[in-house]
């Protein structure tokens, strides 16, 4: 109790030293800032206007016309070789990048082996052969103890596709 009263009186006391100080020199400068006359102003400078340009196209393509074909028409686009299928539901673990995507165990079970793939948001999902995961239409052909195997299908130009391999290997 006896230590609240002098804690009480000290804070009362710093308190009330903080009012007692003589601002009278302080003040007396702000108003002689405040009296000056205010200094020109720069004036702003001055803008040269843009050189213009007229775009010739000859033989060269319209800039302002997009060649590029959207992912849906560039996989219908194509008659030979790999693509995939526009059709196909996407699966959860498609909206990751590969490389995002960590493999943290396996499971098996009834004679199926499952990989266990966490999220960079540390949800666990369960995978398995023919599953799809990885923003390159990775399809899972294998799940080994220390990496899952896939076969990525990635566009070279508007049209065409190729198979790539790709892993996702235990982390430690």
């Amino acid at each position: 109790m006896i230590t609240h009263r002098l804690l009480w009186l000290s804070v009362a006391l710093l308190l009330a030293g903080c009012g007692s100080h003589d601002m009278s020199d302080l003040q007396s400068y702000v108003r002689q800032v405040n009296a000056r006359p205010p200094g020109p102003i720069e004036p702003l400078p001055v803008l040269e206007p843009p050189e213009t340009f007229v775009y010739e196209p000859g033989e060269r393509r319209d800039p302002f016309h997009s060649d590029v074909q959207s992912e849906p028409e560039q996989m219908a686009a194509t008659d030979d070789g790999p693509a995939p299928d526009p059709n196909r539901p996407r699966e959860e673990l498609e909206s990751y990048p590969l490389d995002s995507l960590r493999m943290v165990g396996t499971l098996e079970q009834d004679g199926t082996r499952w990989g266990l793939i966490r999220t960079k948001e540390g949800v666990v999902h369960r995978v398995t052969v023919g599953n799809y995961m990885g923003q390159n239409h990775g399809q899972i052909i294998s799940i080994g103890l220390d990496a899952i195997q896939l076969n990525e299908i990635v566009s070279d130009a508007p049209g065409k596709w190729r198979e790539r391999a790709a892993s996702v290997a235990l982390s430690k």
